[in-house]
């Protein structure tokens, strides 16, 4: 039977790793200004040289949580301006930089869809999203997925943890509802003890 799901909604904040409370809190942080990549509701994102960038241009990406809305004040009409998502590029009045609101616990569990049926012995392996974040230019949703074809043991940016037990997306299809962790996040990741390959992005 297939899913309800017909494609992916990005990452949604649902629970806590060891069921502790769940504030839903979420930190600010700064776009730089003219960013060129488009970044959706429910995007991963990551903090490099001082910014909130895309944590998707590789599924090795260490990330810091996951985007929630930006604001600024409009260079057109100075008014200040909430949006769901980032639509690069964007230069708000005075060449400012735009404010991102993140979901940044990093024990936080995310629902995501996932790209395909995995086995349950594939639990716990940990897995990334799809590389080009894309998503709705109307309601600002992501549409990533979780790749199930990228699992591996440790190196991917997600755990996946469980089955999210969504009763219209729990057949074993394309854009299954699974509830994942991180695994690569940049305030509990060791750098000097990440898998080879891996640097700060």
């Amino acid at each position: 039977m297939a899913n309800s799901n017909t494609q992916g909604f990005g990452l949604i904040p649902a629970g806590t790793v060891g069921s502790t409370p769940a504030t839903q809190g979420q930190g600010k942080y700064y776009i730089d200004a003219a960013y060129d990549t488009d970044m959706f509701q429910g995007t991963a994102v990551q903090s490099k040289v001082g910014y909130i960038k895309t944590a998707q241009a590789a599924i090795t990406n260490t990330c810091i949580g996951v985007l929630n809305g930006i604001f600024y004040n409009a260079s057109t009409t100075l008014k200040p301006t909430w949006a769901n998502w980032y639509n690069q590029p964007i230069t708000p009045a005075n060449s400012e930089d735009l404010t991102a609101f993140v979901v940044d616990n990093p024990l936080q569990l995310f629902v995501v869809s996932i790209t395909a049926a995995a086995a349950q012995a594939v639990y716990g392996y940990t897995m990334g999203l799809t590389v080009t974040a894309a998503g709705s230019e109307t309601s600002g949703q992501s549409s990533s997925t979780l790749t199930e074809t990228s699992k591996h043991i440790a190196n991917n940016q997600w755990r996946l943890v469980r089955s999210a037990e969504d009763p219209s997306n729990n057949s074993s299809a394309a854009y299954r509802s699974v509830v994942v962790a991180h695994n690569l996040n940049q305030y509990l990741q060791n750098i000097s003890t990440t898998p080879a390959g891996l640097t700060w992005q």
